[in-house]
């Protein structure tokens, strides 16, 4: 498997797919550095020869990826936490952020707890 910025990249997809497995990198973005490295993006990762390979590494090398995009985002995800802006407000009460709506929604950021409605039943008092 080549290997690029610490990411095995499958051998079996096409070039152009299997540059989108780094963190930080895009179907356009890839095709840009497939460009510019002088590639064919139809190409196979396991037919990259060495010298091939190599151009790939720079030009991705170039471009904040994996670990150091990671940081970056999380910092501006704290700076926005401490400015108590409203997008950092959401963030910090693990709601979604960017506008959606959270009556019927928002599973995947909320839990899947459902505290708006009871199961329909009600409780039986005893005597």
């Amino acid at each position: 498997m080549p290997r690029i910025v610490g990411v095995n990249i499958p051998e079996n997809k096409r070039l152009e797919i299997s540059l989108t497995y780094i963190f930080g990198i895009g179907r356009s973005l890839s095709n840009k550095i497939i460009e510019r490295a002088g590639l064919d993006k139809n190409k196979r990762a396991k037919s990259l020869n060495a010298e091939e390979l190599a151009k790939l590494k720079i030009e991705v090398e170039k471009l904040k990826t994996e670990g150091e995009l990671r940081h970056v985002v999380l910092s501006n995800i704290k700076r926005l936490k401490e400015i108590a802006c409203y997008r950092g407000m959401r963030h910090s009460r693990h709601l979604p952020v960017r506008g959606q709506q959270t009556k019927t929604n928002s599973r995947t950021v909320r839990g899947n707890q459902r505290k708006t409605m009871s199961s329909g039943k009600r409780k039986v008092e005893k005597k």
